[in-house]
């Protein structure tokens, strides 16, 4: 098993126990891929919930960006719900699982085809 499957494996655990989803295996993997080197970065691989520019980082370079989407109240209030899924108190909030729940959320999941 190599270093990225096991990530992902990690990822599918957080999924499970601490935001109480069935993780979609295929495109949690493709979410992690698409992240890039980052899910290697002891600071890139998280995103701090609590700096608002780590959030506008997230909704403009993965909303926009990334899925597409329009700019919009709606794109902060979805990433503060996911945060919210994932735990306040939580102190490692990785970022493929932010995003897997953003993708899942905006049904997205065909940018990853």
């Amino acid at each position: 098993m190599g270093k990225r499957d096991e990530w992902i494996e990690k990822y599918a655990d957080d999924l499970k126990n601490k935001c109480g989803m069935s993780p979609d295996m295929d495109l949690l993997t493709k979410v992690t891929i698409g992240c890039g080197p980052a899910i290697y970065n002891a600071d890139a691989q998280t995103v701090a919930s609590g700096q608002e520019s780590e959030l506008e980082t997230v909704k403009n370079n993965f909303l926009i960006k990334k899925l597409g989407l329009k700019d919009g109240p709606e794109l902060m209030d979805a990433i503060k719900k996911v945060i919210e899924t994932y735990g306040q108190s939580e102190r490692n909030k990785y970022r493929a699982v932010v995003y897997y729940m953003l993708t899942k959320h905006f049904g997205k999941e065909s940018v990853y085809g």
